[in-house]
């Protein structure tokens, strides 16, 4: 892909540019000179708004729009069911309708809450969905007005995502671990952590492909390498904090999922089975342990906390 090269810059539209995802993806393009990055936030582009996003593909004209803009907030959707839906499906069909009247691919994010969690051995992009709860009703109804509306499209399905910011389950541990002696995680519950910088770098990978001629369109799944349990996640987040600062946690006890007293239940098993995105990009799962190392050390070095 080094090798690759073109007239000039392709045009690419994130949505959601300030999210975990979305965010990692601009700095990542803006570092690539195959690509014009234009990160746009809701104010940018609303993509609850048909007018909104008119307005900003007439404006900009981007090759390709990656949608990484989303309602995720699982437990909170349950009580905030409209909010969630008006982003999560009907904000998508919006921006299916408008890009595909004009021929713009889009390439958008979804989730692992679209499964039940019944198999441990993993998903794969053939499996039947079924969700569990809002949140992933709506990511489903969502995914399936963008097949309808925009053939063109790269669906992305990731797992348990953590970064340097935004609302994720490393940040929420460390923020626990500085006031509680004792943390509660489940041992029953596993998945394959996935680093937002990771995902936007298979984004990039995909775009580059389909740029110079690769017709894969469809639903593909991605996810750090390593299948673990949100405990075993939980005691290596502690581990690479241990090593900066003095955390006040002591204790992890490991509990069954049933006991966190969640809104919505999760799924027991969050594996996404990748083979299809090797097979047909190429594209390797990197390992997760590697990629929390390298958060960790921006989030202590840069002052992130």
């Amino acid at each position: 892909m080094a090798g690759w090269s073109q007239s000039a810059p392709i045009k690419v539209l994130v949505t959601g540019a300030q999210g975990q995802v979305g965010s990692e993806l601009v700095k990542l393009g803006f570092s690539d000179t195959y690509f014009e990055m234009i990160a746009l936030d809701r104010h940018g582009m609303d993509i609850t708004s048909v007018e909104s996003i008119r307005h900003a593909l007439d404006h900009y004209m981007p090759d390709y729009v990656v949608n990484t803009a989303a309602y995720n907030k699982v437990d909170a959707a349950e009580h905030d069911k409209q909010h969630c839906f008006k982003l999560n499906r009907d904000g998508i069909a919006n921006l299916a309708e408008e890009c595909g009247a004009l021929s713009i691919p889009i390439v958008h994010l979804s989730t692992d809450h679209l499964f039940d969690g019944h198999y441990a051995s993993g998903y794969s992009e053939d499996d039947e969905v079924s969700p569990l709860g809002v949140f992933g009703e709506s990511k489903r109804q969502g995914e399936e007005l963008l097949r309808q509306y925009q053939p063109k499209h790269i669906i992305l399905r990731v797992s348990w995502i953590f970064s340097t910011h935004g609302y994720n389950y490393l940040l929420r541990t460390l923020e626990k671990a500085r006031v509680s002696q004792a943390i509660e995680a489940a041992d029953d519950r596993q998945g394959c952590p996935t680093s937002a910088s990771d995902v936007a770098r298979v984004i990039v990978a995909i775009i580059k492909q389909l740029d110079n001629g690769a017709e894969a369109w469809g639903t593909y799944h991605y996810c750090g390498a390593e299948i673990t349990t949100r405990y075993r996640f939980t005691e290596a987040i502690l581990a690479g904090a241990g090593q900066y600062e003095a955390l006040k946690t002591e204790v992890l006890i490991p509990v069954p999922k049933k006991e966190l007293h969640a809104e919505v239940e999760r799924p027991a098993s969050s594996v996404l089975k990748c083979h299809k995105l090797l097979s047909t990009f190429g594209i390797k799962q990197r390992p997760w342990r590697s990629e929390l190392v390298s958060v960790l050390r921006d989030i202590y070095t840069n002052k992130r906390y």
